[in-house]
């Protein structure tokens, strides 16, 4: 089997002054195609088989670069394969310690009751059914560049299921216009979706420069919801009313991430440092707050419980009970795990691809044979099926010479391409499972035509407003 597998690497031609090998066209290319082909299916059955997408992938990784260590090991060059899986790997640690803070501030804000604390509010002020469906969409157009399109779903679509109760079709319109949202807000931000800090960490497109897909992502975002809002009927359920207390800290925590924003686009745009250097600081303050916190946790809690006695609350004394100190560690346990590995054995496998010269033939007939401009809206289509992940990380890899203008255009239609299927994006994945047998693929799939309307609508505005930017 080996033998067949590696017979054809003798006429794999060397470039590059000796230090590269095409195997485009080797049993190893073909065979890597294959396993990657293979990992990426089970990684899209995910829903029906309940495998988690890390699994495949990260087994695929490992094999590709196993083959290639091989290869090059045969030709005497096992330094140059090294060098290329370090430099997959950097770029991949540089982007996981990234996320792996962002998530740790999101889950100590769930932690500390600050996400409940705004559901409570959202459902507890009768609001009527359209105006949910317009203030959901909105807090998720907003929170999405700062939160993660997954986590702001999430929260929105547990506010649409309370206020929508048994209107199947109320909270299966909501949860489309969710997941548009979301993916739009996600789009004009460099911490509103993994591809965007992908560009950002690059160093391709500036901090300030994603504010100019502020106007298309609205667009994108307001066109399928005007549509879809007149579907909605304007019935106003009973207020539920339920009372969340926020833990001690909470609001703290936000301004210390919202300094950690700003020390990781200091970090980048003053000291053309890393911004994961100010993400990692800005962890650093985090576990300083932490341990504020628990030193202070009996004293605090003893002043909450006087208090409470006082005004003869039984509910507060109730849940001062059982309120235990924060830990930081256990917020950085319940990181999105899965998502992180998944992002690891894609990058791993996209990388050995492009080393093995498949990317360069890809870019070349994109990028070279086509405008950019409809290479870079198929990127978008592309993102509708195959996850916006790898998608953003080939087209980072073959780095085409394009204009501002261009980049802007890709970042734009790798966000927000996820929204027209709803296995495109996390967001839709996730509310797919959330809000199980309402919002299906065949709910969000016969909006879709509106959802492209929108996806076009965004990618004119962007054309005509930023047109300066695409010379």
């Amino acid at each position: 089997m080996m033998a067949v597998l590696f017979a054809p690497l003798a006429r794999a031609s060397e470039t590059g002054g000796g230090d590269w090998l095409n195997l485009t066209h080797s049993g190893v290319g073909y065979a890597a195609i294959l396993i990657f082909v293979l990992a990426y299916t089970l990684v899209m059955l995910e829903e029906k088989l309940h495998l988690r997408k890390s699994k495949p992938v990260l087994v695929a990784a490992g094999i590709i670069w196993s083959m290639l260590g091989y290869v090059y090991s045969q030709h005497g060059m096992p330094q140059v394969a090294e060098v290329a899986f370090k430099h997959n790997l950097l770029e991949y640690a540089e982007l996981m310690l990234f996320l792996l803070v962002a998530m740790t501030y999101i889950n100590a804000m769930e932690e500390r009751g600050l996400f409940d604390a705004l559901r409570a509010w959202m459902v507890s002020r009768g609001f009527s059914l359209r105006q949910v469906f317009w203030l959901s969409g909105v807090l998720a157009f907003f929170i999405s560049p700062v939160a993660d399109n997954l986590t702001t779903a999430l929260l929105m679509c547990a506010v649409v299921m309370k206020v929508g109760g048994d209107n199947r079709r109320f909270i299966g319109l909501a949860s489309i216009n969710i997941v548009v949202a979301a993916n739009a807000g996600g789009a004009f931000s460099p911490f509103g979706d993994i591809t965007t800090l992908m560009v950002w960490q690059k160093g391709i497109v500036s901090f300030a420069d994603f504010f100019a897909l502020f106007i298309p992502s609205v667009v994108n975002f307001m066109v399928p919801a005007v549509v879809m809002s007149l579907f909605v009927g304007n019935a106003r359920p009973d207020a539920v009313q339920e009372k969340v207390y926020m833990r001690r800290g909470a609001r703290r925590i936000v301004a210390l991430f919202l300094l950690t924003i700003a020390s990781a686009v200091m970090a980048h745009s003053l000291l053309g440092m890393p911004p994961v250097l100010g993400m990692m600081t800005g962890l650093g303050f985090l576990q300083f707050f932490g341990f504020f916190l628990r030193k202070t946790f009996n004293h605090s809690v003893a002043k909450a419980i006087a208090k409470a006695e006082a005004e003869q609350n039984r509910e507060r004394l109730t849940y001062l009970g059982n309120v235990v100190p924060f830990d930081v560690f256990s917020r950085v346990a319940r990181a999105e795990w899965d998502t992180l590995l998944f992002f690891y054995g894609v990058v791993l496998c996209v990388g050995g691809l492009g080393f093995m010269g498949y990317l360069s033939l890809v870019s070349e007939a994109m990028y070279s044979h086509w405008d950019p401009t409809y290479a870079n809206i198929t990127v978008g289509l592309l993102s509708a099926v195959v996850d916006n992940i790898p998608v953003m990380f080939a087209v980072l890899t073959m780095n085409p010479d394009m204009a501002l203008g261009q980049w802007l255009l890709v970042t734009l239609t790798a966000g927000v391409g996820g929204s027209l299927l709803s296995i495109g994006s996390a967001a839709g994945v996730a509310l797919m499972g959330q809000a199980r047998g309402i919002y299906t693929f065949g709910t969000h799939l016969k909006w879709t035509p509106v959802i492209a309307l929108g996806y076009v609508a965004s990618i004119l505005v962007h054309m005509w407003l930023n047109a300066a930017t695409f010379h």
